[in-house]
């Protein structure tokens, strides 16, 4: 790929908005850590982050750090419309953490006719557009998890 066509796979991509009620959450993404925020008050996890507590308003948090464990609730291949950004097509799932809540991610290294609901995955951590480290959904490994670094 050109240096100019490189350029331009990335121009489209929206940059990431970091808050003060989501930073941990890139913080520990870069780090290869899955993140949580859960309620002071009542205990609660949720995802995506956000400012209060969905069961009881509650605006004390603090976080947990998940075991990147989960299940595949669902997915779909998207293959348009063609973004410049992306590779396609595109596998995106819907996973159960073994926490208790969900997330949404790309699903690398998985033909998508190997997708499965309920099969076994893992949260890894990948670089992006912009050098932006997001979670990304792989195969479970069979020795357990591996290290959550970056993988490029």
């Amino acid at each position: 790929m050109s240096e100019s066509t490189e350029q331009g796979r990335h121009t489209s991509v929206p940059r990431l908005t970091v808050t003060q009620d989501n930073d941990f959450f890139f913080t520990a993404a870069k780090e290869g850590r899955l993140e949580i925020q859960r309620c002071v008050d009542c205990r609660t996890l949720r995802h995506p982050p956000a400012p209060a507590c969905p069961t009881c308003r509650s605006f004390q948090w603090d976080t947990v750090e998940s075991t990147r464990k989960c299940t595949l609730h669902s997915f779909t291949v998207l293959h348009h419309p063609k973004d410049p950004a992306f590779e396609y097509p595109l596998a995106v799932g819907l996973v159960d953490l073994e926490e208790g809540t969900r997330l949404v991610a790309d699903i690398a290294g998985i033909g998508h006719d190997e997708l499965e609901f309920g099969m076994e995955l893992e949260v890894a951590f990948s670089e992006h557009a912009h050098g932006e480290i997001l979670p990304q959904l792989r195969r479970r490994s069979v020795a357990g998890l591996d290290d959550g670094e970056a993988q490029s």
